[in-house]
Order: C-alpha cells, then structure tokens, then sequence
C-alpha cells in the first residue's frame, strides 16, 4: 500500500486520485459485542462479571480472549476477500484501552486482537475502519454502547467527552502509519439531545486526531443514530479529510415492518426518501457520503418454521432494493453484519457447535421473551406490555409522550427497552453464566471454538447478492 485514502468532495480516492468505492461489513459482536450477535442477555460489562463470578476471573478472561481469537482469523478474511468486498468495519468497545476504575492509562493489550485483525485484512487486501462503538458513560440510548441504561451519560458528564478525546489520541497515535486504515469512526450513533454537544465534540475530537495523524480520513455519523445531519451548519468548513455516515436501515427488513415487502414502486420509493433525507445537508454542500449501517435481518427456522424462506426471500428483495438506490450514487457502504448467531450474518454459527448446544433452550427462551432490542419478535408477550403502554398513553399527554429519541424511539420502543431490554434481562445474565459453571479451559476452548469460520454455516442468499454487487460497481 502506497498511500493513504482520502475525502476528495464527494469521493473517497487513493494517493492517485483514483476513486475507491469502498464496500463492506461490519465486525459487530467481536471487541465490541451485542447480545443479539453473540447470545447473552443485556450488556457485554454485565456478562463479564457474571461468568467471573461463576467460572472464576482466570477462566472467565481466558474464554473472552478465546473468543476474541476464534471470531476473526485467516480464514474470513480470505472468505471475505472472495466475495469482492474491499472493507471491513471494526467496532470496539473503549473497555479494550481503559478501565473506569482507572481512566486515562492506557491497557496495550487492547490492541492485540485489534491489531491482528487489522493486518489479517491488510493481508487480503482489505481496507479497515476503526469504530469506536461503545465510549465512556454511553454516547447513545442503546445497549450496544455497554453502558446499562437508557440515558446517555456521555452528553452529561464532560470527563466522559474528556477520556474519549484522550483514547482517540492514543489510537491516532498508535495507527497514524498503518495506510490500510480508511479512517476513524469516532462515535456510533450519538444520541445528543441538544444536537450541539455532538457538533462541539466532533470538533475537539478532530482537532486532536490532526495533532497526530494528519493523514487518516475521519468518518462523522450523524445524531440520533446517524440519521441527523440538520444542525450541522457549515461546520464542514472547519474539518479536512472528512466524510459523514449514515445508518439506512429500512423498517421493511424487520420482523416489525408495517407491511409484507413486494417490491412495490410505492416501497421502493419510500426507502428512497428516507435515504435522500438522511443525506440531505452532505449533498446540500458537496460532501461525501458513506453509509456505516443497514441491511435486513432474517428468519431462522427454529423459530420461524416454513415461514423461514418466504420471509427471508422478501427479505432479500430489501436488500436488492436498496443496493440500487446506492449504487445509482457509487456509495460506499459497509453492511451490518459480518458474523453472528443467526439473525442477520453473512455467516453464523451452525446450530451443531458447543456453543449453541449448551445454549439452545436458553436462547428459545430469550427469543420467546423478546429481550434483545434489535428485531424483537414481541409476539408472545406483546398482553403483558401492552396495558403499561395504554396505561401511559392513556395518563400522558399527548404532546409529552414523543421523548428523544423521538422519532427513532417511539412510545412503545421506549417501554420496550427499559422494561424488557433492561429489566428483564438483568435477572437473566446470571443464568446465561451458569450454563458454564464447572468448565474446564479445554472446554471453554472448545466453546469459544464454536464461532471459527470452519465452525460457521454461509448464508449464501445474501453473500450472492453481495458479490454480485461488487462485481457490477467494481469499474
């Protein structure tokens, strides 16, 4: 690799001025992992010190650092690089650098498996962009910011903004000379209820990414989950090598949708609209544009039954569907996601391996609850919330009830996630940690093996797709 890529107007391009459509996945669940992904219950810093309360601290941190090990190796990133895909997406969790309990000093452990993943890519010929998905105190609503709560303290607590700006000098510094990193995504999905601390914040934390690394591209999300670019102004006068994300998940791809996906001409330019609005202050002035987030999520047959194929075939026709409304942009975009259980991976764990044996019922039991936020199934417990939802709907005033992040979170959204996605999911992480109770290392080996590629099924309806793509949009 010659040179750095860079923002040049609309366009990622090489040290030749070449345009470099970059187009790939995300490594959602690995260094930073979610529990629909990777199938535990509510936040990866809850599950930690579950299984070392149950296992021991020693073996609990022997399984994770397996798991680090097995979720990502040669083996993918050969599979990937054959499929035509030119970038991967890498999300951590600020966890990996810094300890709550002692800010500011730095684990350089953190960047082991980061660092391995990263040259396993560059091997292949593959781009990488590091996401920091989960900063101190929680920068959005969600659980996937590992923060247990629903507030996003980030915005509330300026040493959480302070410890952020101090990691990310410390990964500007430690990647300035790697140039098969496309950039920095310094924030996932702020949820910034003012929609000015976001804006202030990205302005600290450019200036002293620059201080170090003058060279790398900064990749900007949006607010209220990399939807919102309204505040922004002129802003973008102020920073260099920049581009701005989007997240365009379409409501059609999830078990939720509000009708059956045919295709319509209706459809299709619903999807449309959304994504023009999302990227409508970027093509107001002439930026570039890159799409972090989307794609659908799918039926599993042990859940959905002979609905399975229908449903993920409709599915599909999502994903088609939007990949030409990109393409008609040459838009870079990475989809979410590379590796899972089963939901929504280009590959995911066979239903054979240590892993989801030892697992199974439980997970029957979490999908049955409706305790993961993404894609909740609410069919089987839809009588017990419900009468909390009318009972909120029926005391609070109609103009009370759109809390931030309103419209992304509607009323029920938000009863959802404390009351299940929190809740209830406390009082299952325990029992997720017991199901390892008594476990040897050669067996906890053997279950972090369960998420090895060679371990792992393809789900070729989407990876067709995707190839196909590439292959089209390659010149």
């Amino acid at each position: 690799m010659s040179s750095y890529l860079k923002v040049s107007g609309t366009k990622i391009v090489d040290g030749d001025g070449k345009e470099v459509v970059l187009r790939g996945a995300g490594l959602g669940g690995w260094m930073n992992m979610e529990n629909f992904i990777s199938g535990y219950p509510g936040c990866e810093f809850q599950i930690h010190a579950a299984l070392a309360g149950v296992i021991g601290p020693i073996k609990s941190e022997f399984f994770f650092d397996k798991f680090l090990e097995y979720f990502f190796q040669e083996e993918d990133a050969k599979f990937f690089k054959s499929l035509g895909l030119n970038c991967i997406r890498l999300p951590f969790n600020y966890r990996h650098f810094e300890d709550d309990m002692n800010p500011r000093v730095l684990k350089e452990e953190g960047f082991k498996h980061l660092d391995r993943v990263i040259d396993l890519c560059a091997q292949q010929g593959i781009y990488t962009i590091l996401d920091l998905h989960a900063a101190a105190g929680g920068q959005n609503t969600d659980w996937h910011c590992d923060a247990g709560t629903h507030i996003a303290n980030f915005w509330l607590h300026r040493d959480f903004q302070d410890r952020t700006l101090w990691l990310w000098k410390e990964l500007a510094k430690h990647y300035a000379n790697n140039k098969w990193i496309a950039g920095y995504n310094p924030l996932n999905e702020p949820t910034d209820p003012t929609h000015t601390a976001v804006i202030k914040f990205y302005d600290q934390v450019h200036d002293v990414i620059r201080s170090v690394d003058t060279k790398h591209a900064i990749f900007f999300d949006g607010n209220t989950f990399a939807s919102d670019f309204s505040h922004f102004g002129d802003m973008h006068k102020k920073w260099y090598n920049t581009a701005y994300s989007i997240h365009d998940y379409s409501g059609y791809g999830f078990p939720a949708s509000p009708e059956d996906y045919i295709s319509s001409d209706e459809q299709r330019q619903r999807m449309k609209k959304t994504y023009q609005r999302k990227r409508e202050w970027m093509d107001q002035h002439g930026l570039c544009v890159w799409n972090g987030e989307w794609g659908p999520v799918y039926a599993r047959k042990q859940y959905d039954g002979l609905a399975t194929d229908a449903i993920n075939e409709r599915r599909y026709k999502v994903l088609k569907d939007q990949l030409a409304i990109y393409n008609q942009d040459r838009l870079s975009w990475s989809i979410w996601l590379y590796k899972d259980i089963g939901f929504q991976g280009m590959v995911y764990v066979s239903q054979e391996t240590p892993y989801t044996v030892l697992l199974k019922d439980f997970l029957a039991k979490k999908h049955r609850l409706a305790v993961d936020a993404w894609g909740a199934d609410t069919a089987q417990v839809q009588h017990i919330y419900q009468p909390l939802i009318d009972h909120i709907t029926k005391e609070i005033p109609q103009e009370n009830q759109d809390l931030y992040p309103f419209p992304v979170w509607k009323l029920s959204d938000r009863v959802g996630r404390l009351s299940r996605s929190i809740l209830v999911t406390e009082y299952l992480v325990k029992e997720w940690a017991e199901h390892f109770r008594g476990k040897s290392e050669a067996e906890l080996d053997e279950i972090a093996k369960s998420f090895k590629f060679e371990n792992c099924l393809r789900r070729d309806g989407l990876n067709k797709i995707l190839m196909d793509n590439a292959q089209l949009v390659a010149e």
